[in-house]
């Protein structure tokens, strides 16, 4: 029986129902979430796209070499990010366990990479599927140890040209500090604004993790071109002092350790309670939510199957289920599961993300993609995600939009919906109506 709890087990934590969903996970939409928690295998979808190395290696070469770039980047790098998102996208519409896909876009979206860094474009998509979505269960530390150490993000806020002043590569060179990632780290990944920490820390920390680069597809060069590597000659010497605590281990283990330290911070635990509570919960979660969460996290030492479950368990969502707006990547890809379509080109999907201005990997920011209804909801983006809404029900399949619409939004199908699609023009009139309507913009 499609119920209301199934609706939002579906669509809040999900990406939406594809016909015949709701009936199955009415009949246990807790349990149906919960069995989903720990299943890290890989989308067939993704099975045979390219690693990062490889991809940045080639990267370099062609940054280095006399030939031009700029054609580089048009004709290899920017298509093989258009076949990455197709296909990323094509994963979410198609999947069994779109809490799964969700969790994998929530976590890249936390640990933003963009493509609008030219040196990244190819290998964005190797980075969440390298560094995201093998660690979106385990714990927090692995994940942000992953996401740091990555030839991606390293090159995405060029750490690979910090050094550390009193190195030897340092004083022979006459470089010094770049503090993007570890301002980042600080600001983004870990502690959040408003935590205590100081510009002091912020130095300490891009120190620690001096030395730590990317390997170059050059002869004499030690480790896997495109591959994280350690230069110990770029590595400041000498103890650190981030949040009052002082290491002195050196080498690539001082900034693992220092990051480890940073996942189990009280403060740490508050800011991703609240960037979990606002994209999963609430666009304004209240001071108990956050607490409750934060709660979980420091008890299990941030266990990330621990923290999804007890989302799961969370009363919000179940209580409110229509209280957020979708964003266009949510838009989209519920769209595409309520049509039951799975089979569009690589240009299809991503026109349509470029369309409604939230192509993945392209965040104007480190900061990644709102999450709070208001970002979204601009006249203009609502006319263009009807416009949008309107040319893809032309390709619906189903034979009565009412029962349709019934198996997709049927739980908070309201009375004035259920009319106006009944008395449509034509079945494209119908099911452009059921995208319209407010109970399937929101979740």
């Amino acid at each position: 029986m499609a119920t209301e709890q199934a609706y939002v087990a579906a669509t809040r934590f999900g990406y939406g129902p594809r016909p015949g969903d709701l009936e199955t996970i009415g009949r246990d939409p807790v349990g149906w979430l919960r069995a989903q928690v720990g299943d890290l295998t890989v989308p067939s979808e993704l099975g045979d796209l390219d690693g990062s190395a490889p991809l940045l290696a080639e990267t370099i070469r062609q940054q280095s070499s006399a030939q031009g770039f700029g054609a580089y980047l048009k004709d290899v790098a920017r298509p093989i990010l258009t076949h990455e998102v197709g296909r990323r996208t094509v994963a979410a519409v198609a999947s069994d366990v779109p809490f799964r896909e969700r969790m994998v876009h929530f976590w890249s979206n936390h640990f933003t990479v963009s493509a609008k860094r030219p040196q990244i474009v190819a290998a964005v998509g190797a980075f969440e599927r390298e560094a995201i979505r093998p660690n979106i269960f385990g714990t927090f530390a692995d994940l942000l140890v992953a996401v740091s150490q990555h030839p991606v993000m390293l090159m995405y806020l060029d750490n690979q040209f910090s050094f550390g002043p009193n190195s030897a590569a340092g004083q022979q060179r006459d470089v010094g500090l770049n503090e993007n990632l570890a301002r980042e780290i600080l600001e983004l990944h870990t502690l959040g604004v408003g935590s205590g920490y100081t510009q002091d820390d912020v130095i300490a920390l891009a120190e620690l993790i001096t030395g730590w680069g990317v390997s170059r597809p050059q002869n004499n060069q030690d480790g896997t071109p495109g591959k994280f590597l350690f230069r110990s000659v770029g590595h400041e010497p000498g103890g650190k002092t981030l949040l009052g605590k002082t290491y002195r281990r050196g080498g690539v283990r001082e900034g693992e350790d220092a990051l480890r330290d940073l996942a189990t911070h009280p403060a740490t635990a508050r800011f991703v309670a609240t960037k979990l509570a606002r994209h999963f919960l609430a666009d304004e979660p209240t001071a108990g939510t956050i607490a409750r969460l934060a709660r979980v996290y420091n008890d299990t030492g941030g266990d990330l199957r621990a923290l999804s479950l007890a989302l799961i368990d969370s009363p919000e969502p179940w209580n409110d289920p229509l209280s957020k707006f979708k964003t266009p990547n949510d838009l989209i890809i519920s769209s595409l599961r309520a049509l039951n379509i799975s089979t569009l080109p690589d240009k299809a999907v991503v026109g349509a993300l470029g369309l409604l201005n939230q192509f993945p990997f392209t965040a104007p920011s480190p900061a990644g993609w709102s999450d709070r209804t208001a970002d979204w909801l601009g006249p203009e983006a609502l006319m263009t995600r009807i416009e949008w809404l309107r040319a893809v029900s032309n390709r619906a399949p189903m034979p009565n939009p009412v029962d349709w619409a019934e198996a997709i939004i049927g739980p908070v199908l309201s009375d004035d919906t259920r009319i106006t699609v009944a008395q449509a023009q034509s079945r494209t009139e119908a099911v452009a109506l059921v995208f319209a309507s407010p109970e399937f913009q929101r979740k």
